[in-house]
């Protein structure tokens, strides 16, 4: 009898234990503040952008277009991502679309290196006078461009494109910011038969998710 119960203890014992690992197991895990920096590969954020571009050649005026593009890489405050954009003029006289695909690599609040003196970093004054009460919230950065437009030159191989551009983040939300930027860069053209080199300013905003 004594044994019995010994085994029915052992069993309940057992029973109780597996229970604790499957609610551990299935318990949402906590996040974890990262001690260093870590190489990610994560594919979102994706953003969408509208744009208001000023160009000189191809021609040269003012346009709206789109930029789609998703985060490729990681590493703390530097991320790569990779962009498309899209221009599409269409008059009287012509028509023509625009296509660049472009890397874009990022560096996030680039303003904190001037984290010092001490006692009143150059930073925070920057931060608090460039966004006031969301200095806490915004997220500066400055990248450069890197890639290719059609139609090319000669209306062949893609022509080179190369910028820069800076802008803020406000994350509104979890999973969700809204972006505003600006964009200059320089690419090689065909337009209506002409090969060039066009030079524009770009203003975006969009939101990223």
């Amino acid at each position: 009898m004594r044994t019995t119960v010994l085994k029915g203890q052992r069993g309940i014992a057992w029973a109780c234990w597996l229970v604790v690992l499957a609610t551990v197991w299935l318990l949402p895990v906590a996040p974890v503040v990262a001690q260093e920096a870590v190489l990610e590969f994560p594919i979102r954020p994706f953003n969408v952008d509208v744009m208001l571009r000023q160009q000189t050649f191809a021609p040269d005026d003012r346009e709206i277009g789109v930029q789609l593009g998703i985060t490729a890489v990681r590493y703390g405050n530097v991320e790569v991502r990779t962009i498309y954009q899209f221009f599409s003029i269409h008059t009287q006289d012509f028509s023509t679309d625009q296509h660049s695909l472009f890397v874009n690599p990022r560096w996030n609040n680039f303003i904190d290196i001037l984290d010092f003196p001490k006692h009143k970093p150059i930073s925070r004054i920057i931060r608090h006078v460039l966004f006031g009460p969301l200095e806490d919230r915004a997220v500066p950065y400055v990248g450069v461009l890197a890639g290719g437009v059609l139609p090319g030159p000669g209306n062949r191989a893609p022509g080179h494109l190369i910028g820069g551009q800076v802008g803020v983040r406000f994350p509104v939300a979890q999973s969700l910011s809204v972006d505003i930027s600006v964009q200059y860069s320089q690419y090689g053209v065909d337009f209506r038969g002409d090969a060039g080199q066009a030079q524009q300013w770009v203003f975006l905003t969009g939101i990223r998710f």
